[in-house]
């Protein structure tokens, strides 16, 4: 059976615990070496493959992902949707601790990072006006909310650099812009996974009210690992639900959307950039 559905677990989410037939894949791609092994198997009936996105014992810092091999590695395993989990501050009172925000838009605070797959001769440009996959992330929302999840549809992710959290000052900012929680990782995969032609939502499980809260430096270390182990738990439910929920072919625009974004002559792309892409460029460029 293909691999068809790409799981990325973040803080907290190391593991899912209904994957049976589990298989081990180690791969190389042309961007380096992914996160970790994929670990692929059987859920709810469906194949799928999944990556924790901080690697074994959580020791890859946001800033030192390598979201390009993350990405490629699940084009190179043959998935077509990626259902995302991360950790997240709240930035509105009304997103309490350990509900879940199924976003739709993302504001980038990051500095430096690579974010896509282009360059070294081949241009293209994606239209990234709605970055979250619609008909993805609505599945993901009814599967958390029929887990018994709180959930908020639709909202502005604000991806910080980190790994520091943000100061008072810039908190207070986001808060002033109507962002809604606050995260260091989902929006480079975001921007690779619709370069790659793949659909891509996220979870954005809350663990704690960022740093505008007033209560916010009572917070506990011990506080926060609890909240990111029961958000786990929810997570794996509703991500297994979401499996099973899933159409077994796309109607999205998610599928073709590099049909119209290469810019640059395919006689002038040179081989190595052609031989490197070809998993995602192939079909548009013989």
């Amino acid at each position: 059976m293909t691999i068809e559905i790409g799981i990325i677990g973040g803080s907290g989410l190391y593991d899912m615990a209904e994957l049976t037939d589990r298989e081990e894949r180690s791969l190389s791609t042309p961007f380096g070496e992914p996160s970790g092994p994929y670990v692929t198997g059987t859920l709810r009936g469906r194949r799928v493959a999944f990556l924790a996105r901080h690697g074994a014992g959580h020791r890859i810092l946001p800033s030192e992902l390598n979201f390009r091999a993350n990405i490629y590695g699940f084009k190179m395993l043959g998935v077509e949707r990626i259902l995302s989990a991360s950790a997240v501050g709240s930035l509105k009172l009304e997103y309490k601790p350990l509900d879940i925000v199924v976003p739709d838009q993302f504001f980038d605070r990051t500095r430096g990072r690579i974010s896509t797959f282009f360059g070294r001769g081949l241009v293209a440009h994606v239209a990234f006006a709605h970055p979250i996959c619609a008909d993805l992330a609505a599945v993901a929302a009814d599967s958390a909310a029929s887990v018994g999840a709180t959930v908020h549809r639709g909202g502005a992710y604000v991806n910080m650099e980190g790994p520091q959290f943000s100061t008072l000052a810039e908190s207070r900012l986001y808060r002033s812009w109507g962002m809604d929680v606050i995260g260091m990782t989902n929006l480079q995969e975001a921007k690779l996974a619709r370069e790659a032609e793949i659909c891509y939502a996220t979870l954005a499980l809350v663990t704690d009210y960022d740093c505008w809260h007033p209560d916010h430096d009572s917070v506990t270390v011990d506080l926060i690992v609890a909240n990111l182990m029961q958000n786990a738990v929810t997570a794996q439910k509703t991500i297994a639900e979401a499996v099973s929920r899933l159409a077994h072919t796309r109607a999205c625009a998610c599928k073709d959307a590099l049909a119209t974004a290469i810019i640059t002559r395919p006689e002038q792309v040179p081989q190595k950039t052609k031989d490197e892409l070809a998993l995602i460029v192939g079909k548009y460029l013989k």
